[in-house]
């Protein structure tokens, strides 16, 4: 069937101001703690490899999430260094978002700096807590 002429043009238009909006809406997604640069440490106390399933590969041994928890608790309890942490990927596994998540919750429970090993690029995993809602002044 024939289309006439004037409706290609306004497809363009369409795609086009469709394209304008989303560029517009995830301009300044990222705080400007997520963009300072990284200043990755020499040595790291502790180092991982990612594991399938979300498990960790800790001293050769394969720990879920729960599990790393602990050993790295156990690790800080007994006076070991426990600043800095590098995760790497594994021989056949990559780093999935899961294993990235469960490191950012341990590092803030724990309170150590985690990195992660990517196509030889180092970057910190940074994770932020919610706030606590402000209290209502009172009437």
């Amino acid at each position: 069937m024939w289309q006439p002429a004037i409706n290609r043009p306004l497809r363009l238009l369409a795609l086009v101001v469709l394209a304008v909006i989303v560029a517009a809406c995830s301009r300044g997604t990222r705080s400007d703690a997520a963009r300072a640069p990284v200043n990755a440490p020499a040595s790291y106390d502790v180092t991982l490899t990612a594991e399938k399933d979300g498990q960790f590969d800790y001293q050769n041994v394969p720990l879920t999430a729960q599990d790393l928890r602990a050993a790295l608790n156990y690790r800080k309890e007994q006076g070991l260094p426990m600043k800095s942490l590098l995760l790497k990927r594994g021989e056949k596994n990559r780093v999935k978002d899961s294993h990235v998540v469960a490191l950012a919750r341990i590092a803030v429970a724990l309170e150590f700096t985690a990195y992660i090993e990517e196509k030889g690029e180092i970057n910190e995993i940074r994770a932020t807590t919610k706030a606590e809602p402000e209290p209502e002044p009172a009437k």
